[in-house]
């Protein structure tokens, strides 16, 4: 079972689930409690809520959180983990990033090999679940119809990932997907980063190294976790494994690496 949420709406109380570090960072806290009451979409909104009230039938016993999904994982991370959106039937239900369904059966028990996770799955947000060193999240927080945010909901939301890419302030990012990596560096150039024009086109491997002053960030591509690559082969254990085994690499050879 889900952690029992309230019925959603604007005076939902902001208490995301099963995420421990944040409240180790007062910056993280004050986050995640905007982002769990936005209301900003109204066609995110109301699908979201729509997904809570009807439900999938495997879960009609379940609470669905029906809200806007935080970012999971250590506050301190050195790597980010960047997706698409929360899941209709996954963190739209259980309120954790990539919790409760296959890809992030795919993708905790990948960290899981490398070390970075505790544990192999992610069932629900009380699970025990523990992130050490990475931390995932997605350029917009509330499930979309059809799993396809419109470009003005990406905008909408974006101000939630710049703010949590200053306070985590990480070194690589593996950025799972074509939507999140032109979603990431539209973000970072906001943010004043130095991103080439053209921007870089996504690939699975590709590799692009951006800088701000004297920080510096490395963007990995990685075919995202869905179904629809796991399940045909396009992305493999083996395939995302060296990802994160980069990605850790990069991160241990950084200034100040961790």
């Amino acid at each position: 079972m889900t952690t029992p949420a309230p019925p959603p709406g604007p005076t939902t109380p902001a208490a995301p689930p099963g995420d421990p570090d944040a409240a180790r960072s007062p910056g993280l806290a004050l986050l995640d409690a905007d982002v769990v009451t936005c209301r900003a979409c109204p066609r995110l909104v109301a699908w979201r809520e729509q997904v809570g009230r009807e439900r999938r039938a495997s879960f009609r016993d379940q609470e669905y959180w029906a809200r806007p999904v935080p970012g999971f994982g250590d506050a301190r991370a050195r790597i980010l983990v960047v997706g698409l959106a929360p899941a209709a039937h996954g963190a739209n239900r259980t309120g954790r990033m990539f919790t409760g369904d296959r890809s992030g059966d795919f993708l905790f028990a990948a960290m899981h090999r490398v070390g970075l996770a505790n544990q192999p799955t992610s069932v629900h947000a009380d699970d025990g679940l523990r992130l050490t060193g990475i931390r995932a999240t997605a350029p917009v927080r509330c499930a979309p119809p059809a799993n396809k945010p419109t470009p003005d909901e990406r905008r909408a939301c974006a101000p939630f990932l710049a703010r949590e890419i200053e306070l985590v302030d990480p070194t690589v990012a593996v950025v799972l997907g074509a939507f999140g990596w032109a979603a990431l560096l539209e973000t970072l150039r906001d943010l004043g980063w130095d991103v080439p024009r053209p921007a870089p086109r996504f690939a699975h491997g590709a590799e692009v190294r951006v800088a701000r002053g004297e920080r510096t960030l490395t963007l990995l591509g990685c075919f995202h976790v869905s179904p629809q690559n796991t399940f045909t082969g396009r992305l493999t254990p083996a395939m995302l494994d060296a990802v994160l085994l980069r990605a850790q690499a990069l991160a241990a050879d950084a200034p100040g690496g961790r």
